[in-house]
């Protein structure tokens, strides 16, 4: 299976384990940009803050730092979108379900708990579905 097929199309099936292996390369992959761009921008992921300071700094060096991070998060996960969206909705091809089923997202705990149930670990439909081949067969 070539890398362009599973992280950009939204048509056929695929089933677990290329499922994880590349939610896993594009968690390190994401986490090693990051790292990289927070190092090349001077951003901490941990301030330095003076113990003895009062708390109105304290919040001020979190907040200063916080918002030098959510750009580089921001446009990363932009990035990221559409291959999640593309692996998420083949996996729900392969549970012979819509792709739309991802939108469960949006109900708070639930919905990824549902995700994570039915596309992580439930097994596929077994033989051919609407949205292609059994990727085990």
């Amino acid at each position: 299976m070539d890398w362009k097929y599973l992280l950009f199309s939204f048509e056929g099936r695929i089933n677990r384990k290329p499922f994880w292996l590349t939610l896993l390369a594009l968690t390190v992959i994401t986490m090693i940009v990051e790292y990289a761009l927070f190092a090349l921008f001077g951003v901490s992921m941990v301030p330095q803050i003076d113990p003895n300071a009062a708390p109105d700094a304290v919040q001020a060096a979190i907040a200063a730092n916080t918002s030098k991070m959510l750009p580089i998060v921001g446009i990363l996960s932009l990035l990221l979108l559409w291959p999640n969206l593309a692996l998420y909705t083949k996996r729900w091809h392969d549970r012979n379900k819509s792709g739309w089923w991802t939108l469960i997202l949006i109900v708070p705990f639930i919905g990824a708990l549902w995700i994570l149930i039915e596309c992580g670990f439930l097994r596929g439909t077994p033989g051919p579905n609407r949205f292609g081949q059994d990727p085990l067969a």
